[in-house]
């Protein structure tokens, strides 16, 4: 396999499946204070002996003149004096076949390397592929409720196999969401609300019988949001970003780039005050959920159901064929910090998908172990 890279300008990221991987959010992160790259990967392979399972990238593939092509974003992140690292955001999305997964990375890391600042200490893949484990029927119980990854020594293991250095780690905490709920939107409406469990359906319905209203809010009202924002993040003790943070996504235009996408803030209202509010982003293909937020007053309203049921049918408008509800528990586990979030997005009717998670390639063993043993407290930084 020879894989040549070739850097670019972010603003030329052709358009890929995934929010993450576009001009879009490189924009994004630069306005939010961050240096970006952005590279054309190619696969100088002939297509028998090509690594890349083109069937499972969602469609994303480009097909070169030598073999499978795809650009890819990295993120560079500061961890303190002459010391940083390279985020790759839901990357690569080229997706090779299973039992050359580590050496696809392995050989990708090696070819970033010189393109990469000297004080780089390594790179971190949030995979965006499907985790090998989902597919193992040994994974279920009987009512084929998955039962979550292996321990980490064993997936490294899996994903080292066949490599040169054996150096692929499991990071110690994931950034994006690994389990998620994805809306198949290749329907009409009717047929989308006929998938949905009928409690959801019914709060949809109730929704508008107490006069829930959802509106397209601007840049304006995002100060509205965010007072419900605080209040949930306080409520759920969760970590809470700065009001320039969703400022900036509401903020960056990319219509002049090869792969722009818009971030919409939805809010519901009763008698014109929010109780609720959600950050959709719509990129291509693809619609995400990635902020949400709601009140203590007005529960019974059900305004978080008429939010998604907005969503859906903008996303839908918009062209898009899959909607990512971003984030759940794994399982139906009660005991599960996300269980509500379980409860309630799997009840749209979508399908479950296991992510494999973020993986590290340390490029200076010393410093990537002090940086990881300071990370075991919680991620340090946001996404």
């Amino acid at each position: 396999m020879h894989l040549a890279i070739h850097p670019k300008p972010t603003r030329h990221i052709e358009p890929g499946y995934h929010l993450q991987q576009t001009a879009f959010w490189g924009r994004l992160k630069k306005n939010q204070g961050r240096r970006t790259r952005a590279f054309d990967i190619v696969l100088k392979t002939p297509e028998k002996d090509s690594p890349i399972n083109a069937r499972t990238t969602q469609d994303s593939l480009q097909m070169g003149k030598t073999g499978p092509r795809r650009d890819i974003l990295v993120v560079l992140r500061s961890l303190g004096p002459n010391s940083e690292m390279a985020y790759v955001p839901f990357g690569p999305e080229l997706l090779p076949d299973e039992e050359r997964r580590g050496r696809w990375l392995e050989k990708l890391s090696e070819r970033l390397r010189p393109h990469l600042p000297e004080t780089c200490v390594f790179i971190r893949y949030d995979l965006p592929w499907e985790s090998p484990w989902a597919a193992d029927d040994s994974r279920y119980t009987e009512e084929h409720i998955w039962l979550g990854k292996p321990r980490t020594s064993i997936r490294e293991m899996r994903m080292n196999f066949d490599t040169k250095r054996w150096n692929l780690r499991k990071a110690p905490t994931d950034l994006l969401p690994t389990d998620t709920v994805i809306l198949d939107l290749n329907t009409d409406r009717d047929r989308l609300l006929k998938r949905m469990k009928p409690k959801t359906r019914y709060n949809i319905r109730l929704s508008a019988r107490k006069g829930v209203r959802v509106i397209d809010a601007g840049l304006r009202e995002l100060p509205r949001w965010y007072e419900i924002y605080c209040e949930t993040a306080e409520r759920h003790g969760m970590m809470l970003n700065h009001l320039d943070y969703f400022k900036a996504a509401l903020e960056v235009k990319s219509e002049d780039s090869a792969s722009p996408a818009r971030i919409h803030l939805l809010l519901a209202e009763i008698d014109k005050k929010p109780v609720a509010g959600i950050m959709l982003a719509i990129a291509g293909r693809q619609a995400t959920y990635l902020y949400g937020a709601s009140g203590t007053e007005k529960r019974n309203c059900m305004a978080p159901y008429a939010l998604q049921w907005a969503a859906i049918c903008k996303a839908k408008d918009a062209g898009c064929q899959d909607y990512d509800l971003f984030g759940t528990a794994p399982n139906p586990d009660p005991f599960h910090p996300m269980y509500g979030l379980y409860r309630f997005k799997t009840g749209f009717g979508g399908h479950m998908i296991h992510r494999q998670g973020c993986w590290d390639y340390p490029f200076d063993e010393a410093r990537y172990r002090i940086y990881c043993a300071s990370e075991m407290g919680g991620p340090a930084f946001a996404t």
